[in-house]
């Protein structure tokens, strides 16, 4: 999720573990604690495109990296307020644990997924929350704002924590219960139609939980498709993708291939460049075109060989235009086409 979300949700964890005791720092150090995992974006800076890839929501999004980093924060912060004796080390390690270890739960309620149970390779990926929903994070960020301004043993104080936590658990319930509603008017509607299908996902669109789309497999293309659970009817319209996986072939012997092939679990397609390949991740759609299936795709990868050298290229989005997309994205929300 968004940097905001996992303050808000680090800062909650840290009032519900050690609020009583040490008042407002407890939102603090959690708040801390919450954005801890998504530092990993800074070694990602120094290194190439794949290995970029790959460390994102990795070890640092595990048990085992908060296991071990919680109680060396803990040691640290308890030194800082060890004077005033408000907690212990078990304590601020107990609260660092939980502020780090719920930033990874929630975060495989989004499409990237974590890797949770490194050094295991499966990234845990529900697909039910885009990465920012307002839906999901303004609630919770109210109730927080509500906490700040009441004294730490109040009683109202525990009400307003718990009433965020609820509501944003729940919400992320509802998700899970929509994307399996979801899920069955896309396979009915495939089976309906009669499409020959290997597999198919789906996934929220940006900044909500009511348009959904779905990436189908066939045998040479991917079909996708999105569906309002505002629309009037379930007759979906798919937009057709050619594989094109023979022109990857010259670059199959690449191992960061086959790592950025492993990454996008095969959700991909392969278009013709005048300098090589560009290959787009279809995991996370479009940047546009929910009506005709037309625009750049989020991520798209850019390959090529100089000197027997192999690149690869993460393609920046320069995202013009966005003001209408948005608006097309809002009606489409609504059940119009």
């Amino acid at each position: 999720m968004d940097s905001l979300t996992q303050i808000v949700l680090g800062g909650a964890v840290g009032e519900a573990v050690l609020g009583k005791k040490v008042g407002n720092k407890a939102i603090l150090w959690g708040a801390i604690g919450g954005t801890i995992p998504d530092l990993d974006t800074i070694p990602g800076l120094f290194l190439d495109t794949v290995s970029r890839l790959e460390i994102h929501r990795g070890f640092s999004h595990s048990i085992v990296f908060a296991i071990l980093i919680a109680p060396l924060l803990g040691f640290l912060i308890d030194k800082i307020y060890r004077k005033k004796k408000e907690s212990t080390w078990w304590g601020w390690t107990q609260l660092m644990f939980w502020a780090i270890f719920t930033h990874p739960l929630l975060d495989i309620f989004t499409t990237w997924g974590t890797q949770l149970l490194w050094p295991l390779e499966w990234r845990i990926a529900i697909q039910s929350i885009f990465v920012i929903d307002p839906l999901y994070t303004l609630p919770f960020l109210i109730c927080l704002i509500a906490v700040l301004f009441i004294k730490r043993k109040n009683p109202k104080r525990m009400k307003w924590n718990r009433l965020g936590l609820v509501i944003s658990s729940f919400y992320l319930l509802i998700t899970v219960g929509i994307k399996l509603y979801v899920d069955e008017v896309f396979e009915n509607t495939l089976i309906n139609e009669g499409y020959e299908y290997k597999r198919f996902d789906s996934r929220p669109t940006p900044l909500n939980a009511i348009l959904w789309t779905s990436n189908i497999e066939s045998e040479d293309r991917f079909l996708i498709t999105y569906y309002s659970i505002f629309d009037a009817h379930q007759n979906l319209k798919f937009f057709e993708f050619a594989k094109n996986e023979t022109l990857l072939n010259p670059y199959r012997n690449e191992p960061e291939i086959e790592r950025l092939i492993q990454l996008t679990k095969g959700f991909f397609t392969i278009e013709k460049t005048a300098n090589g390949i560009a290959m787009n991740d279809l995991r996370f759609g479009l940047t546009e075109g929910f009506n005709n299936g037309q625009g750049d795709f989020v991520f798209t990868y850019l390959i090529s060989k100089e000197n027997g050298k192999l690149h690869v290229e993460q393609k920046k989005q320069n995202f013009k235009g966005m003001e209408s997309a948005l608006a097309d994205l809002w009606n489409r929300i609504k059940g119009k086409s």
